[in-house]
């Protein structure tokens, strides 16, 4: 059997080759490999030694086309990453494949049919080793936020005025407005756990007392899309068993900066988008199998009834999740891409390391930088916490739209407003004026951050 893979070397350019499945360039680990079963370490991934002979800055860059824009006299600086990252060679590659020679819908006799067949096997197996997971644990859908609501309206059907759902002020509203949607059509409470706005923190005191044989489920965030924060899912999971309930994570903000362990954090269900870590705009939903197959699933009549397919409505974005694979496949090549430094999950903890490492690195820069000018208020955990490389602060005087154009006119692309993460903005009191968001990549560099806080020592005089 032969599938479409995206593979290319750190040292030179991408190529489009189709790879035998047990090829190590291909699948690389089979589910057995990376599922529950495994015996490999759960450590989490940014406590392991980090590995410098990754592929260097200048040559992750050579992979991104974008990196090439101008802006007038300015080469163009993307800190736009949390909204949704760059996008390299390697996947693009992959999905201009996908739909040049093997285009086809599923489930046929015919060849193209049977080759995206293998593309969607193939994406589970690599998503499943991106998660920590097994490949029929692995979801594919149009993005978090429609995969959750289809979740959450499968879990509501079973529930009641009796039941209570839990969330969090820290989270983006897609983890929030699914289970809020379950007030109105099953008479569920939900109770919200609260920010603490000073340390840009949950009160895990909160959680804790929110969480009572009533709950059925919590819904939390790994990290913050607006902060940074990083919450202990572990911890988090932990209580929400305790007391019985099911567990959902939006991983959409950590995914790209902590290599995700669903068996580690304990979860029942997690959800992130590939645009946010080098692929296309596709989300991704791991749920437990056993959970998965006891949902009652709003479906057609002759779609599949077992997991993962029966999470799945529709004719699916085959090149996008052509392109999700790829997008997982750059990253642990990164690491040189040859079976001789393991499998693909164990190369991506190589990897996830030295780029946690190096984006750590550029946060405090831009943290002190960001500190030294007294009109600039940050937001959020300080470099001492864990906590992804994203930066939100606000100008005083000045509006984030007004900040924003200004660094753009730079070549310094920055977002701003709430991010959906409206709870938390309205929290911080900068519901008026809105936040600036500075994030780093893999791509980012030491020199756009000093560019960066050069402007904004000119901006905020």
């Amino acid at each position: 059997m032969h599938i479409v893979a995206s593979t290319f070397s750190p040292s030179k350019a991408p190529e489009t080759v189709i790879a035998k499945a047990s090829d190590p360039a291909g699948t690389s680990a089979t589910a057995s490999s990376t599922g529950r079963g495994s015996t490999r370490s759960l450590v989490p991934p940014y406590t392991r030694p980090a590995n410098a002979a990754i592929a260097l800055p200048g040559t992750i860059r050579g992979h991104f086309p974008a990196l090439e824009r101008r802006l007038g006299d300015y080469p163009v600086a993307y800190f736009d990453g949390p909204g949704g990252t760059q996008v390299p060679r390697p996947v693009v590659e992959a999905m201009v494949d996908y739909l040049y020679h093997h285009n086809a819908n599923t489930h046929w006799t015919y060849p193209t049919s049977v080759e995206t067949d293998e593309v969607i096997a193939r994406a589970r197996l690599v998503l499943a080793d991106f998660l920590g997971a097994g490949p029929d644990e692995i979801a594919f859908g149009a993005n978090m936020t429609t995969l959750t609501f289809h979740l959450a309206r499968a879990l509501g059907h079973g529930w009641g005025p009796r039941d209570e759902v839990v969330v969090t002020e820290l989270d983006h509203h897609a983890n929030i407005a699914p289970w809020r949607a379950l007030e109105r059509e099953r008479g569920v409470t939900v109770r919200s756990v609260p920010l603490r706005p000073s340390e840009g923190e949950l009160d895990w005191g909160a959680l804790e007392s929110a969480l009572t044989p009533r709950t059925r489920l919590l819904a939390i965030g790994a990290a913050s899309n607006a902060l940074g924060t990083v919450n202990d899912i572990e911890r988090a999971t932990t209580l929400a068993r305790a007391v019985g309930a099911l567990s959902f994570v939006d991983a959409v903000h950590y995914a790209p900066h902590f290599l995700v362990d669903v068996s580690r954090m304990g979860c029942d269900f997690l959800a992130c988008s590939a645009y946010k870590f080098y692929g296309p705009h596709l989300g991704i939903l791991y749920g437990r199998q056993e959970r998965v197959e006891m949902l009652d699933l709003p479906k057609l009549a002759p779609a599949p009834d077992t997991a993962p397919e029966c999470l799945e409505t529709g004719t699916l974005n085959h090149e996008g999740i052509a392109g999700a694979a790829a997008a997982v496949d750059f990253l642990a090549d990164l690491a040189g891409g040859t079976s001789a430094r393991g499998s693909r999950r164990e190369r991506l903890e190589l990897v996830f390391a030295e780029l946690h490492r190096r984006g750590a690195e550029s946060f405090r820069l831009l943290w002190e930088g960001l500190g030294g000018i007294p009109s600039v208020r940050r937001f959020g955990p300080p470099p001492e916490r864990l906590r992804t490389p994203t930066v939100a602060f606000a100008v005083v005087g000045q509006s984030a739209s007004k900040v924003a154009r200004a660094l753009a006119e730079l070549g310094l692309f920055v977002s701003h407003g709430d991010f959906y993460a409206t709870t938390v903005v309205a929290r911080l009191g900068q519901t008026e004026d809105g936040l600036v968001r500075v994030g780093c990549a893999c791509y980012t560099t030491e020199e756009e951050v000093e560019r960066l806080l050069e402007a904004m020592r000119e901006l905020a005089q």
